[in-house]
């Protein structure tokens, strides 16, 4: 299943499949997310989806039964 993903504050929309790791959708739109750790704890790639969850792109995936997602990104200048 296809999700259109759409970053902010950027604005920059990309095609994904359901189970697509969000790190690989951002890059392949052009958006950096910051990384450290790669495996969620140092919390330095956390965004913000529409509905107000707080996740780490590092170990997030394209979420199913939704036709498209809003993630807004942070910005941590010591990343």
């Amino acid at each position: 299943m296809t999700v259109r993903i759409h970053f902010l504050p950027d604005d920059v929309m990309v095609d994904a499949q359901v189970g697509e790791p969000l790190l690989d959708v951002a890059d392949r739109a052009g958006v950096i997310i910051p990384t450290g750790c790669l495996m969620g704890s140092c919390h330095a790639c956390t965004v913000e989806l529409e509905d107000g969850d707080v996740i780490r792109a590092c170990i997030s995936a394209v979420p199913p039964g939704r036709e498209e997602v809003t993630i807004n990104l942070f910005s941590d200048p010591t990343w």
